[in-house]
């Protein structure tokens, strides 16, 4: 038994129950070995609401309506968030060298002078201020394109540290000093740097459940980041999200993934431009 005040166990049956509701809400799939983590992660919230079973717990969050603040904080407790600037910098590196090229090539040609980014599942804002770096670095002085980047995450805590764009020095090893110098701003005490406004006004950050029915878009992007998101998801959920992120590519728009994704049996949708960048082939839309 539990000494009074300490938080009894999570026992098997408590797990399933959370990881239907979990798979539920946001599509993350927990397997058997995960137990451990999700009565650690959720024992923070236990403790923060004063509540000392998980079976409570379950009861409790299981009244809330589905859209309610404590649902998130659950799922808030479960993801994982784990990046950096440039992760996987080929991404950025074929940004620069195809898709900005390509994009300025179409506007020579009368096309609208504009890029649209979607960035799902941007965690803390690593990667859609790399993008917005990125095509800053490439496109110059050039002030007269109009760019957007949409920055989304299920998980509200790291969206509000995204806007507020502000890292500790060691995040930003990865990134040339020269490109910290145009895009941040040191702070006072000098232990962190914020991202510049001009840099921040290209992204709108925002929460979007990638497994819910309908998605508040209405944009149609040149190029999609989803990347290594699906790897919480089971098959028929990933095959559900990647069907649907095709729908919003613009014609011959690419669509990157982490490196442990395929997407083969979208063969007929996407073709396969380099490891892990998928573009969206002519008619498929």
């Amino acid at each position: 038994m539990p000494v009074a005040g300490e938080i009894a166990p999570l026992s098997v049956a408590e797990f399933r129950g959370f990881r239907d509701l979990i798979l539920d809400e946001a599509g993350i799939y927990l397997k058997d070995s995960k137990r451990s983590l999700v009565e650690s992660r959720l024992g923070r919230r236990l403790r923060s609401l004063g509540i000392e079973s998980y079976g409570e717990y379950f009861q409790y969050v299981t009244r809330q309506p589905a859209a309610s603040a404590e649902r998130r904080e659950m799922i808030n407790c479960i993801t994982t968030n784990k990046t950096d600037f440039f992760r996987e910098n080929h991404h950025f590196e074929f940004v620069r060298d195809r898709l900005i090229p390509q994009a300025r090539a179409r506007a020579a040609a009368g096309e609208s002078r504009k890029l649209r980014i979607w960035s799902a599942g941007c965690s803390t804002g690593e990667e859609p201020y790399s993008i917005a770096m990125t095509i800053c670095e490439a496109l110059g002085t050039d002030r007269s394109w109009d760019v957007r980047i949409l920055a989304s995450d299920v998980d509200t805590e790291v969206l509000a540290a995204a806007e507020q764009g502000i890292y500790d020095g060691e995040r930003l090893e990865r990134v040339p000093e020269t490109v910290v110098r145009r895009h941040f701003l040191r702070n006072l005490d000098r232990s962190a740097f914020q991202v510049k406004e001009d840099l921040k006004s290209m992204i709108r950050f925002r929460r979007i459940n990638l497994v819910e029915p309908a998605w508040p878009i209405r944009a149609s992007f040149d190029a999609i980041f989803c990347r290594n998101v699906i790897i919480y998801f089971n098959q028929a959920t990933q095959q559900r999200l990647f069907e649907r992120l095709t729908g919003y590519l613009k014609p011959s728009g690419y669509l990157m993934v982490g490196h442990s994704e395929n997407l083969q049996w979208l063969n007929a949708m996407l073709e396969l431009v380099q490891s892990t960048i998928y573009r969206l082939r002519d008619g498929a839309r």
